[in-house]
């Protein structure tokens, strides 16, 4: 059971401008205009660093769930100078982290590294080579692409799902036949058939909604989580009427990431259901894990959200005894910021 929440942790990060803090100064301002300005900037200058700190903290970490998880946030975020610190990660003794450094490299296309993913496409490890290869592709070695695409048939369901999730990321619509074979074979595990959908969505297939749809409506709290990060993928206005169904779900987790799905659309309707998490204390009487979840959850949806009302809470999120709870808040205050 330890080890099934430890790998939710993970999921949370994979399966991100402070408003109401920052003003825009243009003309001229009055003395008192101009010292309240400089306290606000000096609130959110000190908010981005303690959120910088947390999550240069984490890339070095002995955890590497904590490595892994930052590394994401870097690479989400678009912070670059942090990159030196993910390149050495390439080196890592951990796969996940291995892999999770060149994924990061790719999406942030960042030159730096390249020399240090060549020894990543003979490594022991057949999900980093495809990260790898995702990588030289996205810096313009697009013939490694064709690594990922052959790795979506390899006896390894792990790298099957690594596979099909690659292919969604790299935005090829020519890839919707074998992510939809894969899918649909009998031979697929349960995760390779769900990174499949989900890639399919992220590709704009509309095909896909009914099939995501039905695991939304699934007895299982953990199933509705993944399809609504999958259908939030989709992006259509259909698919953002059937994530707000979801914000009523009588499972609190649930009701979260459906608020942070519809945040990622523009729709910042989940505001109340993450207030409630601090206005109502629901963590109150949760054991330490379940409680660090939710709080990871909310931090979540507030980065997307980004209402005053919720960017308030971030401050109380950092200083969060939970590293992990750190770190998402640390994302959060990042995509904020970017606003």
């Amino acid at each position: 059971m330890e080890n099934r929440r430890k790998e939710k942790v993970i999921l949370i990060f994979r399966a991100v401008l402070i408003s109401g803090l920052i003003v825009s100064i243009s003309g001229c301002q009055d003395p008192l205009s101009s010292l309240l300005s400089d306290e606000i900037d000096s609130k959110v200058n000190s908010l981005e660093q303690e959120a910088h700190h947390v999550v240069q903290t984490a890339l070095t970490d002995v955890d590497a769930v904590a490595r892994v998880n930052a590394i994401e946030v870097v690479a989400t975020t678009g912070r670059v100078e942090l990159m030196p610190l993910v390149q050495r990660l390439l080196q890592d003794q951990i796969v996940p982290v291995r892999y999770a450094a060149a994924l990061a490299v790719g999406d942030l296309q960042y030159v730096p590294a390249q020399r240090m993913l060549t020894p990543l496409l003979k490594d022991p490890d057949s999900n980093v080579i495809i990260a790898a290869s995702y990588a030289m592709g996205r810096l313009g070695a697009t013939q490694y692409l064709e690594v990922i695409r052959k790795a979506i048939e390899s006896p390894d369901q792990e790298v099957r799902a690594n596979s099909a999730f690659l292919l969604g990321k790299i935005g090829d619509r020519g890839a919707l036949r074998v992510l939809k074979r894969a899918q649909e074979d009998k031979d697929s595990s349960e995760k390779v058939r769900f990174q499949a959908m989900e890639a399919r969505a992220k590709l704009g297939d509309e095909d896909i909604l009914q099939r995501l749809w039905a695991i939304i409506l699934s007895a299982y709290a953990d199933d509705r989580v993944l399809g609504l990060r999958a259908i939030g993928a989709l992006g259509t206005r259909q698919a953002r009427d059937i994530i707000a169904t979801k914000l009523e779900d009588p499972v609190l987790e649930v009701r979260l990431v459906a608020a942070e799905q519809l945040g990622m659309l523009g729709d910042p309707t989940g505001e109340p259901q993450v207030l409630e998490v601090f206005q109502k204390n629901l963590t109150a009487g949760m054991d330490k894990i379940d409680a660090q979840r939710v709080h990871i959850l909310a931090s979540l949806a507030i980065g997307h959200i980004g209402t005053p009302a919720l960017t308030k809470y971030l401050p109380l999120l950092l200083k969060n005894e939970s590293k992990y709870v750190r770190i998402a808040a640390a994302k959060a205050v990042f995509q904020t910021l970017k606003r």
